[in-house]
This record gives structure tokens, sequence and C-alpha cells, in this order.
């Protein structure tokens, strides 16, 4: 086997589980994933909590609307008040890491130490996450098993589904042969994509393309989105963005208009922790 497909339990009346949900990053993207901490890069975080994150629980208090937000420990160290806001609005706060840190070529030991930081740091806002969203869209060979060792119940790294949720099943990779994969974990993925992710549509990074007009980008949500209502029956679409990016007036103004089409046809948003519950193997 090798992954273990589920379906969602949708709500009556309801055609497609999404969920919006946000990497509130602040300035930790900036220090560890692109080495940068000069004051321009520290502010674009800043803009993220200051500016984006108010605007974003506006708009969704407008649509009476629940979400899932992943917290880094640095930026809950950072912004407690912020952080503490969007617990307080009946968000869900998920894992991410302290500062931002890939664990992809990490060892046991650290990645270890890194999650246990980034609980003790969530618990100072008063969260214990059970959902997990890694740093980059990566895993190291141990994540899974350590995710499991703290009680994580699910996560939204991993890209191997677009509609429907999944156990992971762990794989060994071989060059001279083929990679052999091994009995699928108890924590459920919540499938995401580089496509459906706001930041490598719409950040400016020096080294990377980015800055696509929103059109572009409603384009490929909406048109992902309208292909699941249509083929995919039971599913759940997965929209990860980011505070100091689709808190910018050009994106939210897209955001809006994307959740607008979304509720027009039937889809149940919610956040992890609900659409967990209605998940069927």
């Amino acid at each position: 086997m090798i992954q273990k497909t589920g379906k969602m339990n949708l709500p009556e009346g309801k055609k497609m589980a999404l969920t919006l949900t946000f990497d509130f990053d602040s300035a930790s993207v900036w220090m560890e994933s692109f080495g940068k901490s000069s004051p321009v890069y520290v502010s674009r975080g800043e803009y993220g909590a200051v500016v984006g994150v108010p605007r974003i629980l506006d708009l969704l208090h407008k649509y009476n609307l629940k979400t899932t937000f992943f917290i880094p420990g640095h930026t809950a160290d950072t912004y407690p008040e912020v952080c503490k806001e969007i617990v307080a609005r009946g968000h869900e706060v998920g894992h991410h890491g302290y500062v931002h840190e890939d664990p992809t070529d990490l060892t046991l030991e650290v990645e270890d130490a890194i999650l246990q930081r980034g609980f003790e740091t969530l618990d100072k806002i008063g969260v214990k996450p059970i959902g997990y969203r890694s740093p980059g869209f990566d895993f190291s060979p141990n994540t899974l098993m350590l995710l499991e060792k703290y009680g994580i119940r699910y996560d939204s790294s991993l890209m191997g589904n677009d509609f429907y949720p999944y156990c992971p099943a762990p794989c060994h990779v071989n060059f001279d042969k083929g990679n052999i994969f091994y009995e699928p974990s108890s924590v459920v993925e919540m499938p995401c994509s580089w496509f459906l992710d706001d930041w490598p549509h719409a950040e400016f990074v020096m080294t990377r393309a980015g800055m696509k007009p929103q059109s572009e980008i409603y384009e490929i949500w909406k048109t992902t989105f309208d292909y699941g209502i249509k083929n995919m029956p039971n599913s759940l679409l997965n929209v990860a963005m980011h505070p100091q990016v689709s808190g910018r007036a050009h994106m939210i103004t897209m955001l809006e208009e994307f959740i607008n089409h979304a509720l027009e046809n039937d889809a149940w948003i919610a956040p992890f922790e609900e659409i967990l519950e209605r998940v069927e193997f």
C-alpha cells in the first residue's frame, strides 16, 4: 500500500470542503529560509503582523468563517498579542516549527528539539496544536515518526493527492531500484500544492519568480475549485496563504472574490480541526 486515501463526509447540502489556511511566518521565513535579517526584511514580516493579520481576521469575520493559522514559535514570541487575538477570534492554530526551520536535513535530535520548542511557545498563547505544517512543505526521514510521537493528528505539508485527505506511507528512497513504502501513518495528511499557495505566485523574492497579477492566481484557484466541484465528490481543497502576502490590498480583494465564489457553489469552509472529524477511510 502506498497511501491510505480517505474522503469527506460533508455536511448536508455541501459539495466540497475548503480550507483557507494562513502561515503566519512574520520575519521568521526571511531569517531562516532566506538568511535575511536586515530591517527591510524584518519590516516585511512586521507588515504581516500589523497589517495583514487584522485585515484577514476582519474578512473572515465578515463571512463568519473560521480557519487554521500555522504559527512558528518565533512569531508567537515576537507578536504574542496578535497571536492571542487569532485564538480569541476562534481560529485554530497549528504547529509550524520555531523559526521556520526546514526539517529536511535536520538530525533527529535537532528536529525533535525544534518541535518541543514550538509546543512550549504555543502553550504560552493557550494553544495545544493537533496539526502541523512543515516550513517549506518538506519532511525529513524522521518527521512522520516525530509527529506520531507527539500526538499530532494531522499534517498539511505533503503533495501526494490534490482533492482527498490520506494517511501517508513512509518511503525508503532507492536510486538503484524501486522505492519501498511501509505501512501508512496514523497521521492524516491534508494535502497541499504550490499551485494553491500564494507565496510563489505573488511574493517578491530576488531569486524566484513571483508578483503575478492577482487575476492569474484567482484563475488557478477558481479552476481547481471548479474541477473539484464537478468531478471529485466528497473532496477537500486546501489553499495556503501568508498574511504578508494575502494581506495586501490586491490579494485580499481577490481572496474575498474567491470566498464568494466558493460559498455560491456550496463549499463548506472550515478549519482543519473540524474537517478532520469528517474524514472517513
